[in-house]
């Protein structure tokens, strides 16, 4: 596998085969749930734009509530637009792999972060695929959130809820076979 990625050459031991590897679909997507967080972004920036406009207007506006409203309007650009575009870049920086031993997960917006899941170790396997065969497939049982969150997997903070995963691989299914496959031989 001469075109393998450096970010995961660099995680393999000396023994391990690369069974697989990729990357989740690149660029800007619009999620299902996005159905419900674009229209309440836009009411939280709208709101939080109209609050600094009137305090800016305001003839004796305190300091204090200029700049309250300043953190404000930032969530809220980022929940419109920022949001879209940092998921995407996270997505760019992300790679998987299958090895003869393990799952890589390699990630990272602003630091380097690395998931290794043996295959000997791994009980609950899932896999969503969607008409196209692109899919996720979710390594563990995750929390009782999961289902929740799982069209959100890149807000912060929202990783432990969701679980580790492949997010986005075309052919999800060949990939889900692979993975089994390898669990088999593993043993």
């Amino acid at each position: 596998m001469n075109n393998l990625p450096e970010d995961i050459r660099c995680e393999l031991s000396g023994t391990e085969q690369v069974l697989w590897f990729g990357q989740p679909r690149q660029g800007v997507i619009v999620r299902g749930s996005d159905v419900f967080l674009i229209p309440f972004s836009l009411m939280w920036c709208g709101f939080a734009i109209f609050w600094e406009m009137s305090v800016l207007k305001a003839p004796n506006a305190s300091g204090f509530f200029v700049f309250w409203g300043l953190p404000f309007i930032a969530v809220g650009v980022y929940m419109v637009v920022g949001r879209f575009f940092a998921e995407s870049k996270q997505r760019s920086r992300t790679f998987y792999a299958v090895t003869s031993e393990r799952i890589l997960i390699v990630s990272g917006l602003f630091s380097r972060k690395v998931k290794s899941l043996s295959l000997r170790t791994l009980a609950d396997l899932s896999i969503v695929e969607s008409a196209n065969s692109e899919g996720s497939i979710s390594f563990g049982a995750g929390s009782p959130f999961s289902s929740m969150f799982a069209s959100m997997p890149n807000w912060p903070g929202l990783e432990a809820h969701v679980g580790p995963r492949f997010d986005l691989i075309s052919n999800a299914k060949s990939v889900f076979e692979i993975i089994r496959s390898a669990q088999r031989t593993s043993i």
